[in-house]
């Protein structure tokens, strides 16, 4: 999940080799925190914030094949 999550910031942003996903959770949730530039969470966020919601719904499709529900935060 989190290279998945880390391919897909990084194709948004300017900088990719400045993003991290941090993952962590328990058996059942697994959250994973999207850190990025401060000047490129806007390029991750998306008007009205469409594009982390999208980033959401794909990893929540993810996360059904393995059984697992998936948090996606970003880290300000």
């Amino acid at each position: 999940m989190k290279e998945l999550t880390q391919m897909i910031v990084q194709k948004l942003v300017d900088k990719p080799e400045e993003v991290i996903i941090t993952e962590t959770g328990s058996e059942s949730t697994v959250i994973l925190e999207i850190s990025v530039a401060k000047e490129e969470i806007g390029f991750v966020i998306g008007k009205k914030g469409r594009i982390i919601n999208s980033i959401r719904n794909i990893m929540n499709a993810a996360g059904k094949k393995i059984g697992k529900k998936i948090i996606v935060a970003i880290k300000e």
